[in-house]
């Protein structure tokens, strides 16, 4: 049986992928911070899990280093982990502002919670993924803005590059794993909407439509890098 920490389950695209990874028998860690929303995520997955497979939500911020070890304690009692995502995240603030005008609190508050909680959240679980059946996977959620330079985006952006060039680093620190940073495209989410409050999403995919191609990554033998939903097809062994 698999067992998958995911980060920002309780919405959006954590959510969705948390649904599809339930739905092929893999057992879930997942967290965020509201915790009425998290119990929420937490009936539906349970109502989704073949006998056998188990969902344990802690409800908590990523950026608190108590906080990543018992999302690593839960994956630990379930008997190890397979994949860990880093999906939890933040915009900054709304609207989005130029960097001349980016409150430096606002920046560090993006770099605590991409780089420096994905950083905390691999040193918290790597025993575990060394020993993964088959090697661990390592899926850090990427953005376009990471290698585009969107106006107002420079906050976001950078502490999206930082993933990264920190997911390719320990890929090349740990080649027993798989490590992606995965590009899912715009989707329709609260927090594209928050980026666009004046604008209708309604055109954007909900992110249920990318879960299949992740799953068939991370279920995959497929080499560590960065790469884009958009570009993946026939993801296979």
């Amino acid at each position: 049986m698999s067992t998958a920490i995911v980060t920002g389950a309780s919405r959006g695209l954590g959510r969705a992928l948390a649904r599809g990874l339930a739905r092929r028998g893999w057992s879930l860690v997942i967290d965020a911070r509201d915790s009425t929303a998290l119990d929420q995520a937490h009936e539906e997955l349970w109502q989704l899990l073949p006998p056998g497979a188990h969902v344990v939500a802690v409800a908590g911020d990523v950026t608190d280093r108590e906080h990543r070890h018992a999302l690593a304690g839960a994956a630990y009692a379930l008997g190890g982990l397979d994949l860990l995502v880093c999906n939890a995240g933040t915009l900054g603030p709304s609207p989005l502002p130029a960097l001349a005008d980016l409150p430096l609190d606002a920046a560090r508050e993006l770099f605590e919670v991409y780089p420096i909680a994905g950083l905390g959240l691999v040193q918290e679980t790597i025993g575990m993924l060394r020993a993964a059946n088959d090697g661990g996977r390592v899926v850090f959620i990427s953005s376009d803005a990471s290698v585009e330079p969107y106006p107002g985006w420079g906050g976001y952006g950078a502490a999206k590059a930082a993933t990264d060039q920190l997911a390719a680093v320990l890929a090349a620190e740990e080649p027993s794993l798989r490590v992606w940073a995965v590009d899912p495209g715009d989707l329709r989410t609260a927090m594209h909407q928050a980026a666009f409050p004046d604008e209708d999403i309604s055109d954007r995919p909900e992110p249920d439509t990318v879960v299949p191609q992740l799953i068939a990554l991370v279920e995959s033998r497929r080499p560590s890098g960065r790469i884009r939903i958009a570009d993946l097809t026939g993801v296979g062994a």
